[in-house]
């Protein structure tokens, strides 16, 4: 894994929202150090035109380079869509980056790891109930510690397109799925079942076959 942290500072220092003016340093671990590689300012804008959110979106995935973890003090929407889209790793963290950068890797290292002994496990895959229309329960593998996650289970599904609509039974809705709704322009309803059980259900207004 890279040993490489990109970080989105203010002028005090301390992380700051995506769309504020900042700039990106990539800090580079070397012999248990941290240290900057490289830093770049970066503003989004002020109002926020979809063009120009794009266009600097990927500036920044081209500056990212081979750099995969990317720290922030709260990414959402289309920032949010394009560093993952890039394969990049997404943190949220308030403060100073040396307060959390050995925190970060450790977990990455701890994933990968996990990951690796992931062979066996069985993820669970939406079924077809009827023509175009499926269901998946992901409430076990949320209240579990099953070694799978959420987005593993859905979002290939979900970027495949293959269908119409799609019922899902969970524990609660995962934030980054609500950015998958309004990014793919989406249409959903939602049904509180009990305190920890919701049905989500979305819709596609065609089915890309």
């Amino acid at each position: 894994m890279s040993k490489e942290i990109a970080v989105f500072v203010g002028a005090n220092g301390q992380t700051v929202d995506l769309y504020q003016q900042g700039k990106v340093i990539i800090y580079q671990r070397n012999q248990g150090n941290w240290q900057v590689a490289r830093e770049r300012e970066f503003f989004l804008g002020e109002h926020f035109h979809m063009g120009i959110l794009r266009e600097r979106m990927m500036e920044l995935v081209e500056f990212l380079g081979t750099c995969e973890i990317f720290v922030g003090l709260t990414v959402t929407g289309i920032p949010y869509f394009y560093l993952e889209k890039s394969g990049c790793s997404i943190w949220e963290f308030e403060g100073q980056p040396a307060n959390f950068l050995d925190y970060i890797v450790g977990k990455e290292e701890a994933e990968q790891r996990q990951n690796g002994t992931q062979e066996n496990i069985s993820l669970p895959t939406p079924m077809e109930v009827s023509s175009g229309c499926y269901r998946i329960s992901i409430k076990e593998i949320q209240e579990k510690n099953m070694g799978v996650t959420s987005k593993q289970a859905l979002l290939p599904f979900i970027r495949q397109g293959t269908y119409y609509s799609l019922e899902i039974h969970c524990n609660h809705i995962p934030p980054w799925l609500e950015n998958e709704i309004l990014l793919n322009q989406l249409e959903s309803r939602t049904e509180v079942i009990s305190r920890n059980e919701v049905n989500l259900v979305i819709m596609k207004k065609e089915c890309n076959s």
